[in-house]
């Protein structure tokens, strides 16, 4: 007698089954919650702009929920994508948020939007950072995203300097993976005469193209993206970009993660016009100056240190009023409306020359 064997595809099909149960509980609860979301615009007074409904920190306290709550299998990062995703969709039913970036299409400041503002956000590509500036001054805008520094290669100096004269606020941070590649139509190392890329992206790569292009010229262009435009239309030419730079221009990936630091990682500032409440992970940058006297640094400085408060960074500037005089930008952890920040900053206030809150907002979540 001939025993019944067990259909090896009875296994397979039946968990195919429960994930299409699984997705349509998925679904049935994303529309939920959209729903709800759009009882909130619904109670909200009539007329007002999607602007007055994002609220970073509380976004903020969602993502770090999640990463809380996350057992896996999946990583922080992704599950943080799909509730970034989530949000910004159930958001953009009232209408989308404008979001002006350092462009073109396919730099990484696009990538970071998309990863703050999720993909239902409006991207505004502007081809100069001083452009970001002026159109969220100008309410073309609702918020504006501007490299500020690398960890490889330090300040972005446009960014701060703008802060010098701008009303614009610092409302949040993304840190962003920079993954630099080699682009080209023609995979052959040693046919590559000419790499175009961004001056700081050249820099970050420099030690693996002086072992390995140090035969071709090395042009700097206004972003990567114009980089792989130009690759894509010269012969013997290539691109140090990303990936979205790769789709977009229709180069193949000759080497990848060609980048000098395996670390190499770039913080984007979030730029609007309002101050938000405290999240309760939260950063704030100051904009300061001091008289020309012995010890003024330090007198700037004190009020922090007598309040066990964490510095976190410091530059300086040219303040562009004269010659010789310069600014400090000073980003310390905490909130400005936190108890022991405010008694601080009162502090700092009456011994600076020049005092200024450019923002509080919550830290980069991953």
């Amino acid at each position: 007698m001939t025993k019944n064997k067990k259909d090896p595809n009875s296994g397979l099909e039946a968990i195919r089954n429960k994930i299409d149960s699984l997705d349509e509980r998925i679904q049935e609860l994303i529309s939920e919650r959209a729903r709800i979301a759009q009882k909130v615009g619904m109670t909200k007074q009539a007329g007002r702009k999607t602007t007055e409904y994002y609220r970073p920190e509380r976004e903020a306290q969602v993502l770090r929920r999640v990463i809380d709550r996350n057992d896996g299998p999946l990583r922080d990062e992704e599950m943080v994508r799909l509730f970034r995703e989530i949000m910004s969709a159930c958001l953009a039913q009232q209408e989308p948020l404008k979001v002006a970036y350092l462009g073109p299409e396919g730099t990484f400041t696009q990538a970071a939007v998309l990863k703050h503002f999720g993909h239902s956000a409006r991207a505004l590509s502007l081809a100069t950072i001083e452009e970001v500036f002026h159109e969220v001054e100008g309410g073309v805008a609702d918020f504006g995203i501007v490299p500020v520094e690398n960890s490889t290669e330090g300040t972005v100096n446009n960014t701060l300097d703008m802060f010098v004269s701008s009303p614009l606020l610092i409302c949040g941070e993304v840190e962003l993976r920079i993954r630099q590649h080699l682009l080209a139509t023609n995979n052959k190392l040693d046919k590559v005469e000419r790499v175009y890329s961004h001056q700081q992206s050249l820099a970050q790569c420099r030690a693996w193209l002086d072992e390995y292009l140090s035969h071709a010229e090395r042009i700097a262009v206004s972003s990567n993206a114009e980089g792989a435009r130009r690759a894509r239309n010269e012969a013997n030419a290539a691109a140090i970009a990303g990936d979205a730079a790769a789709e977009v221009y229709g180069l193949d990936l000759i080497v990848s993660n060609i980048e000098d630091r395996p670390d190499n990682t770039t913080r984007f500032l979030v730029i609007g016009r309002d101050l938000f409440p405290p999240s309760g992970h939260d950063k704030t940058s100051l904009l300061l100056s001091a008289g020309h006297h012995p010890g003024a640094l330090q007198e700037l400085l004190y009020p922090l240190a007598t309040h066990a408060i964490n510095m976190t960074r410091i530059e300086s500037r040219p303040s562009h009023r004269q010659k010789w005089d310069y600014v400090f930008f000073v980003d310390v952890q905490g909130h400005a409306e936190d108890e022991v920040i405010a008694d601080a900053l009162t502090e700092l206030e009456k011994v600076a020359s020049l005092f200024r809150i450019l923002g509080s907002y919550p830290r980069a979540v991953l």
